[in-house]
């Protein structure tokens, strides 16, 4: 079981560092709350996105996101929903004056658990992801080497394993950016308004993506 040549593994691990580098909603919101809240909270939107990489995984794995796939009703609503929300996350660090959607008005960090629902939020709701791994893991399913079920959860599962080496260096470099940050209002000001863009253009091609 799980029986796998070298080349196999050197494919696979190639994409799935290739998939953690490249940007989206997930890296996007993670490095955004490093920088704007410190790296508590970059690690508590992590381990959102984490969490809800592990259920889009499980879906692929028993065969959930087939469904997604092949209802054009259940893909639209999921994308619609997953569109307004980050619009809402955008509109709101686009409305903040330097210490608002990410800090409350008090300066305090927003509380840890909502920052990890928040990421898990960001992650269930783009169905391109759910697309993604029910069309990148079978390509790596090997006849002979245990249930699909269980090879595309191992390789699901690693995809993540390899995310624990890439992007915590990367909440590590962008908490250093976080104390300039807080001395200097005039620059959070600056950086809500960028990473509202961000959070707004990212839901609107997310809106206008198809299938």
């Amino acid at each position: 079981m799980f029986d796998y040549s070298l080349a196999h593994w050197i494919g696979f691990l190639t994409a799935a560092v290739l998939l953690n580098l490249s940007p989206g909603p997930d890296l996007a919101f993670i490095l955004g709350h490093t920088i704007r809240s410190g790296i508590r909270s970059g690690f508590a939107a992590l381990f959102g996105i984490w969490s809800g990489a592990c259920l889009h995984v499980l879906m692929a794995a028993i065969g959930l996101s087939a469904v997604l796939a092949a209802s054009a009703m259940a893909f639209s609503a999921i994308k619609w929903v997953g569109a307004a929300y980050l619009i809402w996350l955008g509109i709101q660090a686009l409305r903040s004056k330097g210490e608002g959607a990410w800090i409350k008005e008090a300066g305090n960090a927003l509380p840890l658990s909502r920052l990890y629902r928040q990421g898990i939020m960001v992650s269930l709701l783009n169905p391109k992801m759910a697309i993604f791994f029910l069309a990148f893991l079978p390509q790596f399913v090997v006849d002979g080497a245990g249930p699909v079920w269980a090879q595309l959860l191992l390789h699901g599962s690693l995809i993540i394993v390899v995310a624990a080496f890439i992007e915590p260096p990367i909440i590590l470099l962008g908490g250093r950016l976080s104390e300039a940050l807080r001395r200097n209002r005039r620059f959070g000001l600056w950086l809500d308004r960028g990473l509202g863009s961000l959070f707004v253009a990212l839901g609107v091609r997310l809106a206008i993506m198809d299938r």
